[in-house]
């Protein structure tokens, strides 16, 4: 199944390590609609390897903004939580009635609000590493 979920320079901030978690994500996004063609097992292990690797992404950004002194009362890491509370729940929803229509409606979702958060509280982040002279790869 071809899938509509690939990287797009419009995502690229400029930022290697962030922009290859970025990549990585969207790669998980469209296995994970590739899989809704598949046996509810390998829908399921997709997802499951979709969310770990949000629950890292999202980890990593939070670790940098405290260590650069990002402002607290930023809402990227709330919306962090937000994202990761509603994938449990929609696992959970899909566990308990054994169909993946709602990781099929989520995932358009997901793509339009990672757009979205990428290019604006992401992008924020970035150039605030930068400016603090903060690496990432240390």
């Amino acid at each position: 199944m071809s899938h509509p979920y690939v990287w797009s320079e419009d995502l690229n901030l400029q930022h290697p390590r962030l922009d290859a978690i970025h990549q990585a994500f969207i790669d998980h996004l469209a296995s994970t609609y590739v899989a809704l063609g598949a046996d509810h097992a390998t829908l399921l292990e997709r997802f499951d390897a979709m969310v770990a690797h949000t629950i890292e992404h999202f980890e990593i950004e939070d670790r940098w903004m405290v260590a650069t002194g990002y402002p607290i009362e930023n809402c990227h890491s709330s919306q962090h939580r937000q994202v990761l509370d509603l994938l449990q729940d929609i696992r959970r929803k899909v566990l308990e009635n054994g169909s993946g229509e709602l990781i099929g409606r989520l995932l358009p979702e997901l793509v339009e609000w990672f757009s979205q958060h990428a290019q604006g509280a992401d992008a924020a982040l970035a150039f605030h590493m930068s400016s603090v002279g903060y690496n990432t790869e240390a």
